[in-house]
């Protein structure tokens, strides 16, 4: 499927969906990294390149999708997922490739980022 252990970073502050949804992900073979706050996750992403991004609006100290552009910066590739209960905000949300309701179906949402890196690796032979 890929040539390296995909990496993916989940940002929520809800630390049981970092506890499943991480232990979900290593189980299907995914490096995963999280961070409960924005802050934390924008070290993470300055010191490491990840391959998918899944990350909540409602963050503790700034919503989500504030994220994306320092995404961007560092990894223009990143597949970038919002996870949220807003499901007002679907059509508001920029820079994000998937917008993901909760509660979310994690087969549903490994398939949705199987199908992304899959696509990504044939346009950009990653």
């Amino acid at each position: 499927m890929f040539s390296s252990k995909p990496e993916i970073l989940i940002v929520d502050d809800d630390v049981c969906i970092l506890n499943v949804l991480g232990k979900i992900f290593q189980r299907s073979g995914y490096g995963v990294t999280v961070a409960e706050k924005g802050k934390e996750a924008i070290e993470k992403i300055s010191n490491n390149q990840f391959d998918v991004a899944l990350v909540d609006l409602a963050l503790p100290d700034m919503e989500g999708d504030k994220l994306f552009p320092v995404i961007n910066n560092s990894s223009p590739k990143t597949v970038k997922i919002v996870l949220t209960g807003k499901i007002e905000r679907q059509t508001c949300i920029e820079g994000a490739d998937v917008f993901v309701g909760k509660p979310v179906d994690p087969g549903k949402l490994l398939s949705i980022i199987d199908s992304k890196l899959k696509n990504r690796e044939a346009e950009t032979g990653l």
